[in-house]
């Protein structure tokens, strides 16, 4: 009997703000929420922005003193949104007026020979051979040049694409901790996996004493590394630019290495590990090993998740030599605008609307998955489940960009599976497509044509399609949890977000069984059962999930358990409910912390107990056991 994976919790930060309890989701529709809903998520952006603090039960912003949330809500509304989603590049980022770039030029000399001074750091390791050179002292040399020479010069220019999907402006993730010189996307993942696994609800420890150390996996990556400074990008560039490199930017830009430091500094996850890299499908692999962990009974336990920080002068830049990304030129094009204002960044995601690229953004989220059996043992608050992840390949392709045909295949699969779990009248009335949208005109027709023919293929008359990047921008890796948070939401509110960035359907994306949705869709709570959560990635990664709504689950899970199991949990969740909403206030109020914890309970080899049955680690109440089945019974 497989395990069903449950969601059990889940937390990050992406552009709409914090995303546990439904934060970053609210951000998406809050003109649709009620008061409560949306004073709470106004004061959390506004705390975790800076814009305001908590103190003795006030909050301050500025020097004004405001006696209530209500009072906040309405002082920071505007501040907060203009900090929020996609906008023009902030300087906090960098400047787009001035990015810095190195421009050749070959200088001659003429009548006397050419002469100028360079820092000793800064000489070619070959000396050409019609360069003089003198030591002037000051760690300076003057160079002779009697001929010609290459001379690079330091320059800057304006950046062509200059709207991003950024974390909110003035949250700075590596002020919540030490975080010693750690890349963003490694700040970002510090704080997201810390948000994800209190959101549960349960202490940690108390979860860990239920289980063998090695129950425990963590799946959490990347797509392309940590790139900014402290990371693989510094490791590049500085060594041009006359920096030393050190000793962290080269271990510290692995891809793997957000569940490196989960394991490390939030868990001491001494379980199965691992970062799976799929370009825009990063986020599913990673969450389709999580999901194959418990179905197997090998894991009771799963963090899933990803970090990426791409909003750099070089990645985008990268990307925009591709022809990937809009441009604020080809922005003004669409709207027949002679300039661009700052309404206008936010439109510039538009997916299978009339568009010309993606937007580049940044996120980082985080999935706590939990067998079924041991989240009914502990109460643990089930916000869905994840059936299935189905990845397939493109096939021969002539371009390594290209789409291809794999993600019909992962599509069909997730809504034949939906129809088998629930019935062919839930998937056809009762389900939706988060899809990957990036808003570039290649996908809008390939992905819309994906979409169209599965529905044309299940019979479903009208499948209502969500597409989060409008947003947030394409965050690459992690675009799969920034679309599952967006989701999970549904549950919660009852509105999926409608592609409100999209001002009509351009005339060639398929639409005769698709519903795409200008505004926001109200089906209600329980309106929808499942969600299937498309990744359409570059390089032929595809994959699509499968979720559960949280109202199914339970009905699936009364099947299997009984009543009686089913009322001790819902009696047992009522604790774990008021624990993890202590939390949630307490992160409202900016008073949260992310779990760091650097050097702590370190143990080596000396420390463990073992026989030939099991080792026990000190600080653990299972042991490890060694005893392995044997798989290849029948080959003995």
């Amino acid at each position: 009997m497989s395990q069903l994976p449950v969601i059990v919790g889940f937390g990050g930060i992406s552009p709409a703000g914090r995303s546990s309890f439904h934060h970053g989701y609210r951000r998406l529709v809050l003109d649709q929420l009620d008061t409560r809903s949306r004073q709470e998520t106004l004061t959390d952006l506004a705390t975790l922005t800076g814009l305001a603090r908590y103190e003795e039960g006030q909050f301050q912003l500025g020097e004004e003193t405001l006696p209530s949330r209500d009072a906040l809500a309405e002082a920071v509304e505007q501040q907060v949104r203009d900090r929020t989603l996609i906008r023009r590049i902030h300087p906090d980022w960098f400047d787009v007026n001035a990015v810095m770039f190195n421009r050749p030029a070959t200088a001659k000399s003429g009548d006397e020979p050419l002469r100028f001074r360079l820092r000793n750091r800064h000489l070619p390791q070959v000396i050409p051979d019609n360069w003089t050179l003198t030591d002037i002292g000051g760690g300076q040399t003057e160079v002779t040049v009697d001929g010609s020479c290459e001379l690079i010069f330091p320059d800057s220019k304006t950046a062509l694409v200059q709207s991003a999907g950024m974390l909110p402006t003035g949250f700075e993730p590596g002020k919540l901790y030490q975080s010693r010189n750690h890349p963003r996307g490694l700040q970002m993942a510090v704080y997201a996996a810390s948000d994800a696994l209190r959101s549960v609800g349960i202490d940690y420890d108390s979860i860990l004493d239920r289980l063998a150390p090695d129950q425990i996996a963590v799946f959490a990556s990347n797509s392309i590394g940590q790139l900014d400074d402290l990371g693989f990008g510094g490791l590049t560039k500085f060594p041009a630019l006359g920096k030393r490199t050190t000793s962290k930017q080269m271990p510290l830009g692995y891809a793997q290495m957000p569940a490196d430091f989960i394991n490390a500094y939030l868990l001491g996850n001494v379980g199965t590990t691992g970062g799976a890299l799929g370009a825009c499908a990063t986020f599913l692999y990673n969450m389709k090993s999580g999901v194959d962990a418990i179905r197997s009974g090998r894991c009771k336990l799963v963090l899933v998740g990803g970090s990426d920080a791409p909003v750099t002068p070089e990645i985008i830049e990268g990307f925009r030599a591709m022809g990937a990304l809009a441009e604020d030129k080809q922005l003004a094009a669409l709207d027949n605008l002679t300039e661009l204002a700052e309404e206008h960044y936010r439109q510039a995601c538009r997916p299978f609307g009339n568009n010309c690229g993606f937007t580049m953004g940044e996120s980082s989220q985080f999935l706590v998955l939990m067998s079924d059996d041991l989240a009914l043992e502990l109460g643990a608050d089930i916000h869905g489940a994840v059936a299935d992840v189905f990845v397939h390949a493109d096939g021969h392709k002539k371009s390594i960009s290209a789409p291809g045909i794999g993600n019909y295949m992962t599509l069909g699969k997730a809504a034949s599976l939906v129809a088998s779990l629930l019935g062919e009248e839930s998937l056809r009335q009762r389900s939706f497509v988060q899809a990957h949208g990036t808003s570039t005109p290649q996908n809008r027709v390939t992905e819309s044509h994906v979409i169209n023919e599965t529905a044309k293929a299940f019979d479903i008359p009208a499948w209502p399609v969500s597409a989060v990047k409008a947003y947030l921008g394409h965050s690459q890796g992690t675009a799969g949890g920034d679309q599952l948070f967006a989701s999970l939401g549904v549950w919660k509110y009852g509105i999926i977000p409608g592609l409100t960035t999209t001002p009509e359907v351009a005339e060639d994306v398929h639409t005769s069984n698709l519903n795409l949705p200008l505004e926001h869709l109200d089906v209600g709570v329980e309106g929808m059962d499942s969600v299937l959560i498309n990744a359409k990635g570059f390089g032929g990664n595809n994959a699509s999930a499968a979720i559960l709504a949280p109202h199914v689950v339970e009905q699936m899970l009364s099947k299997r358990h009984g009543e009686n199991a089913m009322n001790a949990w819902r009696q047992r969740r009522e604790q774990v409910r008021e624990q993890a909403e202590a939390y949630n206030q307490s992160a409202i109020n900016g008073e949260a912390r992310p779990i760091y914890r650097y050097d702590y309970n370190v143990l080596t080899g000396e420390d463990l107990q073992i026989s030939a049955d099991e080792i026990r680690l000190p600080g653990y109440a299972n042991p490890i056991s060694l005893k392995v089945e044997n798989p290849y019974e029948d080959l003995c």
